[in-house]
């Protein structure tokens, strides 16, 4: 699982079959401070209430296609959360 901030939204013109009405958004992935942690990914949305703004938490790997609808669908990151406070000791 890691950390991530929602930077904006994806339109496909084609979608693999089982990810129809999914959503997919652009994501900075973050450190638990905050700061970035490589390049911004695309991740399918489990929750579909992660929008531009949000902190998310996300799984990847195999992990990432048991949430949603369609299960051992090809993706490679899903949020499955949406982070309210991070306590970094």
């Amino acid at each position: 699982m890691f950390l991530g901030r929602v930077i904006g939204t994806v339109e496909a013109t084609f979608v693999y079959e089982g990810l129809e009405g999914v959503k997919m958004l652009w994501v900075q992935p973050e450190l638990a401070d905050g700061r970035n942690a490589g390049a911004a990914i695309v991740a399918c949305d489990a929750t579909p209430q992660a929008g531009p703004g949000d902190r998310v938490y996300m799984v990847d790997g195999r992990e990432a296609g048991l949430p949603l609808p369609v299960d051992f669908v090809p993706v490679d990151a899903t949020i499955v959360g949406i982070v309210d406070e991070v306590d970094v000791p």
